[in-house]
């Protein structure tokens, strides 16, 4: 087990997820975003519920992860998700520079990308699935928007499966600050990057990759050399469940144009831009995001898996 779990003094982790990774075996991080500000109730439960089954099925152990009362919990039970995705006015969002406020002030968490990969990394987690990383966002070159996920990724030791970053982002410019600070950009299967809801972008991966076992060696050998920083992997929605490219991208557009004249920034912007373009498209851009999330779950337990096996036999 890793040794700043017993270091870490604000730091609970469930009994099945302490019990998997004392015996090695495959461990899934997932974040609390989703639940909380990501989706309306009780869907925003019942998905949550039904990610960490795709898990389970795959033979790996989910780890979901939140800040309840002021302390970081990996591995939450079910009374836990259904706060969180009930309660959800009085959960804060936090990324890496919410994250030592709300454990002082004992209040209520929804990790983000880049916090979720801070506490997977203190557990000793390698893997975390999401729905889509943070990136550059459209017209940064005025309002400096960028996501603190890009930064984490270049720091911190965790495989970050999605399906590429949200769309309502620049995905031109979040691929070139990806290369600038030298986060490989993976994509599953796929030599562009993935566009969330739709399957490719105009936008090359750094490598493609098509099987598990490629992507978990890949890993290992990224950090046993000794180089810090994540690893995006790219994983493409579904074909039955990809979206027309037109029909999204003028949903998002008119999204963006409302937020701008409502003032909408932060880390306020992304929940709303993706509430918007779920009524603009009457709910299918959610259907679309919820398969895709199953889709990266399924892919990360599968690197999970693989992952625990060349460290078993090293």
């Amino acid at each position: 087990m890793n040794k700043n779990i017993a270091l870490n003094e604000y730091l609970d982790i469930s009994p099945e997820v302490v019990h998997a990774l004392a015996d090695n075996r495959p461990v899934v991080a997932l974040e609390s975003t989703i639940i909380s500000h990501g989706m309306p109730y009780p869907l925003n439960r019942e998905t949550a519920l039904q990610v960490e089954q795709c898990i389970r099925e795959k033979g790996a152990v989910p780890a979901t992860i939140a800040i309840i009362g002021g302390r970081i919990k990996v591995g939450l039970s079910h009374d836990e998700i259904e706060f969180l995705a009930k309660e959800r006015d009085q959960v804060i969002k936090v990324s890496r520079r919410d994250l030592p406020f709300v454990i002082a002030a004992g209040k209520q968490g929804a990790t983000t990308v880049a916090s979720t990969m801070i506490i997977a990394e203190m557990a000793g987690i390698a893997v975390f699935a999401t729905g889509g990383i943070g990136g550059v966002h459209r017209g940064a070159e005025r309002s400096f928007d960028i996501s603190a996920d890009l930064q984490e990724l270049a720091m911190t030791n965790v495989a970050v499966v999605c399906a590429g970053a949200k769309s309502i982002l620049d995905l031109g410019l979040t691929v070139e600050y990806l290369e600038t600070h030298g986060v490989p950009l993976v994509g599953y299967q796929s030599e562009k990057l993935p566009a969330f809801f739709c399957r490719s972008s105009p936008f090359p991966v750094s490598v493609r990759l098509d099987d598990p076992q490629q992507i978990a060696h890949a890993m290992s050998v990224k950090w046993r050399s000794g180089l810090k920083g994540g690893i995006v992997v790219a994983n493409p929605i579904p074909e039955p469940f990809a979206m027309a490219e037109e029909r999204i991208n003028s949903a998002i557009e008119q999204a963006v144009h409302e937020a701008e004249n409502q003032g909408i920034v932060g880390k306020e912007s992304t929940p709303f831009l993706l509430a918007r373009v779920t009524e603009i498209t009457g709910g299918e851009s959610l259907q679309a995001n919820i398969e895709l999330v199953f889709n990266n779950a399924k892919l990360a337990a599968e690197i999970a898996i693989a992952y625990q096996e060349i460290n078993k036999t090293s």
